[in-house]
């Protein structure tokens, strides 16, 4: 066998052998130069919509008035963030956005998960097509009408008291959209009752590229139907679980304003502020435009931050990287 390898690696780098030119960048581009033409469009796209806004970042340092032109706006330098860094309400707010980010990812995997795997285990195919039509309709319902089904079912005449009532759960109604610590349970309720099925669409299609045959070996050696989901199913989807982690922890403080807006109230602010609505509130409603830049630039900084911290440990621990 080290003679046949050792024959073959000398016929490699024999003198006469042909060795294989390497492709270059320009030639690539000769021969695929339909796909690059076609890809021009997103390209300018993607320039004008995410990178060409960024130079509105400058706002952040200066003190912005919308008469005046760019060269005779007041540059304030850091002023604007050292003025965030010095607000007790700003850190109310970062608060509120870890925690419900935090119970969203979390909630936000485990369930669309969970939901596919057993979903692929259902055998009958019409109810299958049913069930997973039904579950990823919400995600079509607009946040204004989720958050009029979520209050008039948690309202003190709700369906939901009136549940609790008639279980002897309750001696009174609950006023659950008057209780600050429930907001966040209620949002990530929402949020999952929303998206589950949309998010599971992808584990799914994940789980149709596993070998059956490993299905078919697994109940040759007794394997049930939990122990093939731990041992087949869920490895075999381990690179998408990952990858849709990091590029979640990317948006762990980008969770957006519009379910802590509509199902928010004066008597749960403390508890429903997020950094997008308090940079909204900032910009938009007071006319602050350059602390409301300040707030939305050191959101997006620290999204980049760590989406590139949670890809280098999961590259390093787990092999997993998107980048």
């Amino acid at each position: 066998m080290e003679t046949l390898t050792a024959g073959k690696a000398h016929t490699a780098n024999a003198p006469g052998t042909p060795r294989k030119k390497k492709r270059s960048f320009w030639s690539d581009l000769i021969r695929q130069r339909y796909l690059y033409l076609m890809s021009i469009p997103f390209v300018i796209w993607l320039f004008i919509f995410n990178y060409l806004p960024i130079w509105g970042w400058t706002m952040a340092f200066q003190n912005y008035k919308p008469a005046k032109s760019f060269g005779d706006q007041e540059w304030v330098g850091f002023d604007q963030f050292n003025r965030l860094f010095h607000d007790d309400q700003f850190y109310l707010v970062l608060r509120n956005t870890l925690a419900m980010s935090g119970m969203g990812l979390i909630a936000g995997f485990i369930f669309p998960i969970l939901f596919a795997v057993l979903l692929n285990e259902v055998k009958s195919m019409p109810f299958k097509r049913i069930t997973q039509t039904i579950s990823y309709l919400p995600h079509f319902v607009s946040w204004v009408v989720v958050a009029g089904i979520v209050t008039s079912m948690l309202s003190l005449d709700g369906i939901v008291n009136q549940l609790l009532m008639w279980l002897h759960l309750a001696d009174e109604p609950i006023q659950f959209m008057a209780k600050g610590h429930w907001f966040w349970g209620i949002v990530t309720s929402s949020d999952i009752w929303k998206e589950t099925g949309w998010n599971a669409i992808i584990y799914l299609a994940a789980i149709t590229g596993i070998d059956k045959e490993l299905y078919e070996a697994a109940k040759v050696d007794g394997a049930g139907r939990f122990r093939q989901m731990w041992n087949i199913t869920l490895p075999g989807i381990r690179s998408t679980i990952m990858v849709l982690f990091i590029m979640s922890i990317g948006h762990l403080l980008s969770i957006g304003y519009e379910k802590q807006m509509l199902l928010g109230n004066n008597l749960v602010t403390d508890y429903s502020q997020v950094l997008d609505l308090y940079a909204l509130n900032y910009g938009i409603k007071i006319a602050h435009f350059s602390y409301g830049t300040a707030i939305s630039m050191f959101n997006s900084v620290i999204s980049v931050l760590l989406l590139f911290t949670a890809n280098g440990l999961f590259k390093k621990f787990a092999k997993e990287s998107i980048m």
